[in-house]
């Protein structure tokens, strides 16, 4: 039975009926509709709905549905996940199971197990994330003193160690972090007791049903309540960015492997061959990283553009939110648990890093410095050691390879020092400001990166703990 057939003398259409049934998608929801039926029980309890003996059968039999249910739940007539666990519930434990719904609308319904799911997921990425982290973490102690070179414009700019290099992704996963945590708290509102759009019929204590779910307090306003997918929204707004962060770390570990490159050596376990050139290697890995985060854009975009023209409070396009949330964890949780196990087994040619980081002309700016702590006005420096660069290529050489005589004609405030100030050492350490790339700087980022990674681990091994118990 329809859970809205009484005004209706017809059946509905059986290919309409099909389209526009939820459950197929939707009953991975129902962990959070069983956890917010038994809240809404016990309010119906306390309300004097429900008998002491009505109310635990109804909690024991939802418990029962939600083992037998687990994995996929097969039911072809369900219209969703809601009146799936009616129609289990009536079948358990017969007419008391339809009182379950007394004072309650599918509209709060699917509002509160949507943020349900999604602070369990604001959770479970957050601990993802932790692992590509450490994993990040770990490789950047493994790089010790390791130089590279830095880009701008994909065009050699300065030298770097290459821990710096993955401090920077390592911070921008930490924000990301950040964000959900961020998101998690400003979803953690109860809808229940909102009833359809005008807030319940019966007295029923919310307060009660938002702590039994673990929310900070009831929502506040009935008619917001059923129609907000802000926090929908916003974690996958926050997802597009992890992926946009993760396509970012793809992008450039691709075109380090390359020969042209030649920075990393790609893991066999996360590489593919051709099937026409036997001695190709692929990062099919890191490409579909790259790829999937198209995915996670466009979902972002989707519930954008779905909810742009909605009218309050509840419609039914509000049903095509959840998917691209699902789709959306699915694919960026993949995401960081592959890029995480590659990060483990990727290896770099600290060599040729080295190699490729002495030449270019990259201890520029260290020369326009020297010049400067000469008492030459930096807009000067900067003219002179262009000169100076100009020089070397046509001499096909490098700063470091002029001759005094040859510098003091561009510029006389170069002294015999001047060489000491150029070396790959001399040229990292004079980057000795906070977020700089000279040796001691980094050491301190990578401490504070390590407290800030343990706080995360902290919490995920909390959650996971929560959850076993």
């Amino acid at each position: 039975m329809k859970m809205w057939a009484g005004r209706f003398r017809q059946p509905l259409d059986p290919e309409f009926e099909r389209w526009q049934r939820s459950f197929p998608f939707d009953q991975r929801l129902l962990p959070e509709e069983v956890a917010a039926s038994t809240a809404h029980a016990a309010a119906l309890k306390k309300a004097g709905v429900l008998s002491s003996d009505e109310y635990t059968g109804i909690v024991q039999a939802l418990k029962k549905i939600e083992q037998d249910a687990a994995g996929t739940p097969c039911d072809d007539e369900a219209e969703d996940v809601h009146h799936f666990v009616e129609k289990q519930l009536v079948a358990l434990i017969g007419e008391p199971g339809y009182k379950l719904h007394t004072g309650r609308s599918r509209n709060e319904q699917i509002a509160t197990d949507l943020r349900l799911f999604v602070r369990g997921q604001c959770k479970n990425v957050r601990s993802l994330i932790g692992g590509l982290v450490a994993a990040l973490m770990d490789q950047a102690q493994r790089a010790g003193s390791a130089a590279m070179p830095s880009y701008t414009h994909l065009q050699r700019a300065e030298p770097v160690l290459v821990s710096h290099w993955l401090l920077a992704y390592i911070e921008m996963f930490l924000r990301d972090a950040s964000r959900l945590s961020s998101c998690a708290e400003r979803l953690n509102l109860c809808p229940l007791g909102s009833g359809a759009i005008a807030g319940a019929t019966l007295e029923l204590d919310r307060q009660s049903m938002a702590r039994d779910l673990g929310f900070e307090g009831p929502t506040a306003n009935s008619v917001d309540a059923t129609s907000d997918r802000d926090f929908a929204l916003e974690f996958v707004q926050v997802l597009a960015i992890v992926a946009v962060h993760l396509s970012r770390l793809a992008e450039e570990f691709i075109l380090f492997s390359t020969q042209e490159y030649g920075f990393v050596h790609l893991p066999e376990s996360y590489s593919t061959g051709s099937s026409a050139m036997p001695q190709k290697q692929n990062p099919d890995s890191l490409e579909l990283i790259r790829g999937k985060s198209a995915r996670v854009i466009a979902a972002s975009n989707a519930l954008l553009i779905m909810l742009k023209g909605l009218p309050l409070a509840y419609n039914k396009d509000m049903q095509e939110t959840q998917e691209p949330v699902f789709e959306s964890v699915a694919n960026v949780s993949g995401m960081l648990r592959v890029a995480a196990g590659f990060m483990r087994d990727v290896s770099f040619d600290f060599d040729r890093m080295k190699s490729a980081a002495q030449s270019g002309f990259m201890n520029g700016m260290a020369a326009a410095t020297y010049l400067v702590r000469k008492g030459v006005p930096f807009r000067r420096a900067h003219e002179h050691v262009g000169n100076a660069v100009r020089l070397c290529l046509e001499k096909h050489c490098e700063l470091q390879d002029l001759s005094l005589e040859q510098l003091r004609g561009i510029a006389p405030e170069f002294g015999p020092d001047v060489y000491e100030h150029l070396t790959l050492e001399a040229v990292l350490a004079c980057h000795d400001v906070s977020g700089g790339t000279a040796p001691g700087r980094v050491q301190g980022a990578l401490q504070d990166a390590q407290n800030r990674l343990k706080s995360l681990q902290e919490e995920a091994h909390a959650c996971a703990q929560s959850h076993s118990s």
